[in-house]
Parts: C-alpha cells; sequence; structure tokens
C-alpha cells in the first residue's frame, strides 16, 4: 500500500517490510538505527565517515565499526576500512523505508500530544510494530492533518484525563 507523506514523498509500508522479507533481511533494532543515521546522514552529503557516525548515534568508533561491518556483508552498505561509508541501492530504499516510519511514529506521537522525549519514546517504539500498525498510525496522522477540528476536539477531550 502506499500513501503519501507530508513532504510528499510515498510511504511504502507493506513494500518496506516486504523487501526485507525477501531479502531474508534480519536487521536489529540497532542495526535499523544504523542504517536510518546513514541514509539520513547520505541523503545530506553522500556519504559519512565512522568518526561522525559514532559520534551521531553515541557510541564507540569500535562499536560502530563491527556494526558497519555486519551491515556491508548483508550488501546494504559499501565500506572499505578507513574509508567512507555509503549506501548501496537496496541499502538506500531500506533507509528510505526506516526514516519514513520513524516520522509515522514521531508524528503520531506529537499528534497526541507527547511533549517529553519524543525522540527516545519514537525510537523505542517504531522498532516493534507491525506493518499493519504502521500504516494505520500514518493514516489517523493523515486524518488529523485534514481535520484539524478533529484533532483540535481530540486534545481538547484528553485534558478530561
Amino acid at each position: 500500500m502506499e500513501s503519501k507523506m507530508e513532504n510528499g514523498i510515498g510511504f511504502h509500508t507493506y513494500r518496506g517490510y516486504e523487501m526485507l522479507r525477501q531479502e531474508k533481511i534480519q536487521l536489529t533494532p540497532s542495526m535499523e538505527d544504523y542504517l536510518e543515521m546513514i541514509y539520513r546522514t547520505c541523503k545530506k552529503q553522500g556519504y559519512v565517515r565512522m568518526t561522525s557516525l559514532a559520534e551521531q548515534l553515541n557510541v564507540q568508533a569500535p562499536s560502530a565499526t563491527k556494526t558497519v561491518q555486519k551491515l556491508t556483508e548483508m550488501g546494504l552498505l559499501a565500506y572499505e576500512k578507513y574509508g567512507i561509508i555509503q549506501l548501496t541501492e537496496k541499502g538506500a530504499k531500506i533507509g528510505n523505508f526506516l526514516l519514513k516510519r520513524h516520522r509515522i511514529v514521531e508524528t503520531f506521537l506529537k499528534n497526541i500530544g507527547v511533549k517529553d522525549n519524543i525522540l527516545r519514546q519514537t525510537e523505542m517504539i517504531e522498532h516493534h510494530l507491525t506493518i499493519d500498525t504502521v500504516r494505520n498510525i500514518d493514516i489517523l496522522n493523515k486524518f488529523f492533518k485534514k481535520n484539524p477540528e478533529n484533532h483540535q476536539q481530540f486534545l481538547e477531550f484528553q485534558k478530561h484525563f
């Protein structure tokens, strides 16, 4: 199923998960975080360096190196020791999917009035949602955007609890 995000980019919830299943790619939540961060950085500058990636993820460089090597072995990254990290075509597709999933969850939390630790909560939630749940969250986000009066009614209703 395809839907449009706020910025007009299509979100392919089912296709993203289906791609992972077909490729038999088993990503841990940590690997997903790495791939998403690499995707974010590569979108801006085309590559990322190991030290920068480790800083962005608040991990030690040896830990980042180990995970990047695993992702490279899986065919998602192009990386040579002491070189730059780039995404393969397959890695870019999955990274794009992961970033969109992240944004959907983050938008949802904002829509329901969460104000504290949104990034932390998004990170804790996003890796454990089913395809159907992400799709329905995306639909609810779109509903609130298209119907701001309903969103406001929800926020007012929420104040009573």
